[in-house]
């Protein structure tokens, strides 16, 4: 394994990027396209997890498994993706979820959140670093559709391609309701997970950009940023003290789920 694979799962097995998940999702719902097809063919109300748990399998099939573990985390995915797709109707535009640009810019929510989590916790990245993880997360869209073409090759150039994708995004009704759902549905939780919403809901508006934070209507107030600020800097503290195991315990669990997945596909 060379240096720059080490230096990405070094970054990629941190179970505190989970944090950002909720912005990641949000972000990605921001493309009309990505939320028309999710509020379409998605069961938020019912199962609001669903969408977070399998983009996390994948990421983790991509950037940790073996070739069997990838083909069968892409398998899955082409098969969820299959039937999601529609024509355009007025001022809403068609969606499929095999175009790859739209698979980029999911891709490039995950690692534009990720990033700003790391710097947010940690502060600025060392340029190479950033610049591996800026690569490394092209695997993303490489084993789908996107391919590597289009991807940035530096944390430079995926900067100067996010503010101007940023720039573009719209925020509609549609994702509006589904963040809402997926925000606000605790009854739909793991029993006692719910307590944790509003906390989740801190986190996910303190990693959204502003103008998409404010789009969707969160109240964002000096004091809801210096309660954000005071939460992360105590995890800051105390997550590099955690033995590794349990750093790293979400990586592992989904890499249990896909061996278990594939023994059983191969019977």
């Amino acid at each position: 394994m060379h240096d720059d694979e080490l230096l990405f799962r070094r970054h990629a097995a941190e179970g505190v990027l989970l944090l950002g998940g909720g912005a990641a999702i949000l972000l990605q719902l921001a493309d009309p396209r990505v939320a028309r097809g999710v509020a379409r063919h998605s069961d938020f109300a019912h199962r609001p997890l669903d969408r977070l748990f399998g983009t996390l399998d994948y990421v983790y099939a991509v950037g940790f498994g073996d070739e069997d573990v990838v083909r069968e985390a892409v398998r899955r995915v082409n098969r969820r993706h299959g039937p999601v797709r529609g024509a355009g109707d007025g001022d809403s535009p068609g969606y499929d979820a095999f175009d790859a640009e739209t698979q980029r810019w999911v891709a490039a929510t995950i690692l534009a959140t990720a990033l700003a989590l790391e710097e947010r916790l940690w502060g600025p990245l060392d340029p190479r670093v950033a610049d591996v993880i800026v690569r490394g997360y092209g695997a993303l869209g490489s084993h789908l559709q996107a391919g590597r073409a289009g991807w940035p090759q530096s944390r430079a150039e995926f900067d100067a391609w996010w503010l101007h994708r940023l720039a573009a995004v719209e925020v509609g009704d549609e994702a509006r309701q589904v963040a809402r759902t997926l925000l606000g549905a605790s009854s739909a939780l793991p029993r006692g997970s719910g307590m944790l919403l509003p906390f989740v809901r801190l986190m996910t508006a303190a990693l959204l950009p502003p103008s998409v934070r404010d789009a969707y209507g969160f109240r964002w107030t000096p004091r809801t940023d210096r309660v954000s600020t005071a939460w992360l800097r105590v995890i800051a503290a105390g997550w590099p003290c955690l033995p590794r195991f349990v750093r790293q315990a979400p990586m592992r669990a989904s890499l249990r789920r896909a061996t278990r997945s594939n023994r059983y596909a191969g019977r």
